[in-house]
């Protein structure tokens, strides 16, 4: 604990509560959990070490979730059924790179799985831009799993004004989606809500506020399993944790207050450009420069 000693001064609490406030609105409307937005702002202004920022970033991830998810599933956003069967996929993911790091590591491949993993996030925002303009899927045909497991629902669209029905397809491929998220989080100590929201959106076609709502609440199953080992480790500080919590919660509920009001264009580019972020993360991560 002397190096996390080392950083803390009388201020950083109030930091870190803002600092929560802003992750937790981002999570919230893109899906992807506020460790995406807190460990960089941990590292880079408040000085943390990286796996306190870790720690706590995982915590805050569980309190998003625990925020957001209520609020979308009140709202019918979030599919739960769909996203419970999808988490299969991910904790299977999750376990395969955990067991995976420690010889990748030994080779000396991780750099590389880094910076092809960041470049791929990069280059899976292409498609981003080409339904940048469309407000919900189109030509969405049901397949035999569509009809099998039922993955069908409705919501009410408070930004077009009117119930919104819609089919989710490519379950199978869905489901290897999430076992990809589950494994670039267990290698490489990310969220895997990135990868959830584009296996959602980009394979099985469902609108981007499912996809931002369901992630949302998977997100939480992922980092508690996560968390728990940081806790064992060491690396959970009560203090950031304490101050991280109530501000990711109020951010968490305010952007679950505006997500179903926004159009999906808005939160598509939101959505792209943290996109676009983390990919220049991991691959500043594999060329050895520590962010």
């Amino acid at each position: 604990m002397d190096d996390l000693d080392l950083c803390v001064s009388p201020f950083i609490p109030i930091e870190i509560f803002f600092a929560a406030i802003l992750a937790g609105l981002l999570g919230s409307l893109t899906g992807l959990g506020g460790g995406v937005v807190l460990t960089p702002l941990f590292v880079l202004f408040l000085r943390t070490p990286i796996q306190y920022a870790l720690g706590t970033s995982l915590v805050s991830t569980i309190a998003t979730s625990s925020g957001a998810a209520s609020a979308y599933v009140k709202d019918e956003l979030s599919n739960m059924s769909l996203g419970i069967s999808l988490e299969i996929g991910t904790t299977a993911g999750a376990i395969t790179g955990s067991l995976l790091l420690y010889s990748i590591q030994r080779m000396g491949l991780i750099y590389i799985i880094s910076i092809v993993f960041g470049s791929a996030l990069i280059f899976s925002t292409l498609p981003n831009f080409l339904s940048m303009k469309n407000e919900l899927p189109v030509n969405v045909k049901p397949d035999y799993f569509t009809k099998k497991l039922n993955l069908t629902g409705k919501y009410e669209d408070k930004a077009l004004r009117r119930e919104v029905e819609y089919t989710a397809r490519r379950y199978p491929l869905g489901v290897a989606g999430m076992f990809a998220a589950g494994l670039m989080s267990g290698l490489l100590g990310i969220g895997s809500g990135a990868f959830k929201v584009l296996a959602m959106d980009a394979i099985m076609s469902l609108p981007f506020k499912i996809t931002t709502a369901t992630s949302n609440f998977m997100i939480g199953v992922t980092a508690a399993t996560s968390s728990g080992l940081y806790w064992a480790l060491g690396f959970i500080d009560p203090i950031y944790v304490a101050s991280t919590i109530p501000g990711v919660l109020l951010g968490s509920m305010i952007g679950t207050r505006y997500l179903n009001k926004l159009f999906s264009r808005r939160l598509r580019q939101l959505f792209t450009a943290v996109l676009i972020i983390l990919g220049i993360e991991l691959i500043l991560k594999g060329v050895g420069i520590e962010i």
